[in-house]
């Protein structure tokens, strides 16, 4: 269920119905667009009056949505989510093309693959630095050095990077990189950090 707010609903006005809603046992989320605002209630909608939340003196009209995917939905927010990563926009008029190889293996390789896919048109650099196997006898990947490869590549062509990060401490410390993958071995914690 969303529920529409009349165009310019004050912040306190859109609280006090976080605060309605919550009260309901639903977890309200809210996504605020160009003057308007929408809350979407996540969790068990069935024993929420959708007519009570539409009497509201705020509430433009109230919808069911049987749709998947209710934050990415355009029934749930019309306009486009744009993300700024580095020099780089994710969702905007422009595609964003992330390229490069799995594994970060030599500066030769990172750096010639770097300039290569800037020229054909790829807006960020992606590389692999850790490479975490179940068998300790397969490549591990490059760790540190591979991410100080990636830094070296990002200075030759300007690019983004987007790379796993294998930690959280990593992720808050390195600086390298506006755009983070999280595989599930790291979801799992199979690195052990």
């Amino acid at each position: 269920m969303i529920v529409i707010l009349k165009t310019n609903t004050s912040p306190e006005q859109v609280q006090a119905l976080v605060d309605t809603i919550s009260a309901l046992g639903v977890q309200p989320n809210i996504s605020e667009g160009t003057g308007k605002t929408v809350i979407g209630l996540v969790g068990d909608t069935t024993k929420v009056d959708k007519s009570k939340l539409q009497a509201n003196e705020w509430v433009e009209r109230v919808m069911l949505v049987q749709e998947p995917f209710k934050r990415a939905n355009r029934r749930f927010k019309e306009t486009n989510s744009v993300i700024k990563a580095g020099s780089m926009e994710i969702g905007g008029k422009a595609l964003a093309l992330i390229a490069g190889p799995c594994s970060v293996e030599s500066e030769e390789q990172i750096v010639g693959i770097a300039k290569a896919v800037k020229a054909m048109g790829a807006t960020a650099l992606r590389g692999g630095a850790f490479k975490p196997r179940t068998s300790p006898y397969s490549f591990q990947g490059l760790e540190m050095e591979g991410l100080e490869l990636l830094k070296i590549a990002k200075q030759e062509t300007g690019l983004p990077i987007v790379t796993e990060i294998m930690s959280t401490i990593w992720a808050c410390t390195s600086g390298l990189a506006p755009i983070s993958t999280v595989s599930t071995c790291d979801i799992n914690d199979m690195a052990g950090t």
